[in-house]
């Protein structure tokens, strides 16, 4: 009789060595080509952004993923985000590059580390850091928001703030999600909201209003 052996335990992957110099050429291209866009915010958004006090969730859907890092450049200036990104072997090549381009990131997935990854964020969120959420990644469906921002959020009270974005030009990638990718030098508008952790109280009425207000704040076209 053949003994039957325990699973393989999971283990978080990385990058390391001369593949993660791989990446810095294209973290460069994409910092750069971020850097040419015409980035507009109004006076609300610009404070909204740029608040100093507490730590907060921002969300934003997945197809506007390429120019977080920019939006934290410009307008967050001393304060760290942390994304969630799976422990799979694919997900430390994203990780990587997160780390290419300034941002940081808590590895994990549903799957794998779920309960730990999202403890981890919790903990990140009451040391001050903030904490960026895209509700209907990594692989959707679209617009389809899930509730683990909102979870954080009511977990730790700290306040959630909606980024909209409408890019004037831009391609559309064939994935899941129709990904953008804004042309160079064109311009992008930047709106955002921000809820308090009372506001998200209501249970599956919270989801609703979320999911409502970042498709208004993110239409799709110019």
């Amino acid at each position: 009789m053949t003994e039957s052996r325990p699973p393989a335990p999971h283990r978080v992957h990385a990058i390391a060595g001369w593949r993660r110099w791989l990446l810095w050429p294209l973290g460069l291209l994409v910092r750069g080509w971020c850097r040419t866009l015409r980035i507009q915010a109004d006076p609300t958004t610009r404070a909204v952004l740029g608040r100093a006090e507490g730590a907060a969730v921002f969300t934003l859907w997945h197809n506007r993923l390429f120019i977080a890092a920019e939006l934290y450049r410009r307008f967050r200036r001393g304060k760290r985000v942390f994304a969630l990104v799976s422990a799979s072997k694919d997900g430390a090549w994203l990780a990587a590059f997160f780390e290419v381009v300034g941002l940081h990131t808590v590895r994990g997935s549903s799957s794998r580390f779920g309960r730990e990854a999202l403890h981890s964020l919790a903990e990140k969120l009451r040391e001050g850091e903030d904490v960026g959420i895209t509700p209907d990644g990594p692989r959707g469906p679209c617009y389809d928001l899930k509730g683990g921002g909102i979870m954080l959020a009511r977990k730790t009270g700290a306040a959630t703030i909606l980024v909209g974005l409408r890019f004037r030009r831009a391609w559309r990638l064939p994935s899941w999600d129709r990904f953008y990718l804004p042309c160079p030098f064109s311009r992008v508008e930047v709106c955002a909201e921000e809820w308090d952790h009372q506001r998200l109280a209501a249970g599956d009425e919270a989801l609703t209003a979320v999911r409502a207000k970042l498709l208004e704040i993110n239409p799709d076209g110019a």
